[in-house]
């Protein structure tokens, strides 16, 4: 198998050489690229601190396939199986609900020793950590606002959850020697028309304003604002709409989080990164599935994948954009989604950065569309394929469905048991 694998890189190296494209480059620059891998595809949004609570929010997270992580130890040991089968050296995106304490602590008094546990893993695995404030599934969001609430007492506590998470990024981020990217997102939003949609947004604003008003090294943390078009229970009106977001992180130079599902079904976001690049010192992508709505399906390898893949890579944007997943599907072996979610997305990259973008660049500028529709065409067919399983064998991952065995074992062997 090593030596087909080597056989089959060496003639495809060849192919892409003849149109410029040093292929052992494009696998060094490829292994510069960290995905931050969602955590909560794990145990179903869960987290550890509320884990009796019910799933709110908008947040819906459908099937019961055995295995859930249930502790942080097994939710730890399931992502080490995961990064085991993925190429390269990733980050995990954590939600504050996630903290590993015996403590009975409340969001807004959350501290970075709650999380010690995961910055000390993540050392030993050289990988790095992203965050999330959790507003949702708590008593304090059952009616649907957090830090847009006309209760100016329950607005606090969401500011004060949103403060202490910054604080936690920027602790994993000086831990750790990688940027941690914290995004801000809140369900708030209206089932039916309001009367006032502005006086909601004025009030997000301000409690955004107090929430980011604390400076905070760059080099460790980064803040990021997430908007949607609609949720369950916020069908009519969502408060941090992508307008508003759009306008708040372009005025404060905060990343603008666009979440492949947080659109209208006929949008996508490829579209939008570059236009939203000219203005922004940078983007966070949240890579994900919507199937008729926000339902956040397995990342496949479809079209809109491949187009954000390269639209990163023709304008390059890699070095700017921050690439994170978010999917959960309880309907399928939790570790395999990761895993065929993981993949997809480098590969996508793969594919994209195998492509001759300065010849189609240049054809596209003397206005012959008939070379860039051709080469175009032709490349769709060119064997990026024997060049992801070189990289795999590289990275001493497994090469093609080979993988699947393994996850079907730690299947039989550990999540059967749980």
């Amino acid at each position: 198998m090593q030596n087909q694998v080597e056989q089959a890189y060496q003639a495809a190296k060849t192919l892409y050489a003849q149109h410029g494209i040093n292929t052992d480059d494009v696998l060094n620059k490829l292994a510069d690229i960290k995905v931050s891998v969602h955590c909560w595809q794990g145990d179903d949004v869960r987290g550890f601190l509320n884990q009796e609570g019910e799933l709110t929010g908008g947040i819906s997270v459908t099937g019961n396939y055995p295995g859930a992580a249930t502790t942080p130890a097994e939710l730890r040991a399931d992502l080490e199986k995961a990064f085991a089968l993925i190429p390269g050296k990733h980050k995990v995106n954590l939600h504050a609900i996630y903290a590993d304490t015996d403590e009975q602590v409340e969001l807004d008094q959350i501290e970075p020793r709650h999380y010690e546990n995961w910055v000390k893993w993540a050392k030993e695995h050289g990988l790095g950590l992203d965050f999330n404030p959790t507003c949702f599934s708590h008593e304090k969001s059952s009616d649907g606002f957090t830090l847009s609430h006309p209760d100016p007492e329950i607005r606090k506590f969401w500011i004060d959850h949103c403060k202490a998470s910054r604080r936690i990024g920027a602790y994993f981020g000086e831990q750790l020697g990688q940027t941690c990217v914290t995004n801000v997102w809140v369900p708030d939003g209206f089932k039916d028309t309001p009367v006032d949609r502005m006086a909601p947004r004025k009030r997000l604003k301000e409690s955004l304003d107090e929430v980011f008003a604390e400076p905070l090294n760059p080099k460790h943390n980064l803040d990021a604002v997430e908007s949607k078009l609609f949720g369950l229970g916020s069908e009519a009106y969502v408060v941090g709409s992508h307008e508003f977001y759009m306008g708040y992180g372009l005025q404060n130079d905060t990343l603008i989080c666009l979440d492949a599902g947080h659109f209208h079904p006929t949008e996508v976001i490829s579209n939008k990164l570059s236009s939203l690049a000219l203005f922004t010192s940078g983007i966070l992508l949240h890579v994900s599935r919507p199937m008729r709505w926000d339902s956040d399906h397995v990342v496949i390898m479809d079209d809109e994948l491949l187009e954000i893949a390269r639209e990163l890579v023709r304008h390059e944007l890699l070095g700017t954009t921050h690439i994170g997943l978010d999917f959960f599907d309880a309907s399928i072996n939790r570790v395999a989604a990761w895993v065929v979610g993981t993949r997809n997305t480098i590969k996508a990259l793969l594919r994209a950065m195998l492509e001759p973008v300065d010849a189609l660049k240049q054809a596209e500028l003397d206005g012959d569309y008939t070379t860039r529709l051709a080469l175009t065409e032709e490349f769709k067919s060119y064997p990026f394929g024997a060049v992801w399983d070189y990289y795999c064998a590289q990275q001493g991952v497994p090469v093609r469905e080979q993988w699947i065995k393994e996850v079907k074992s730690y299947e039989q062997d550990i999540l059967q048991s749980r």
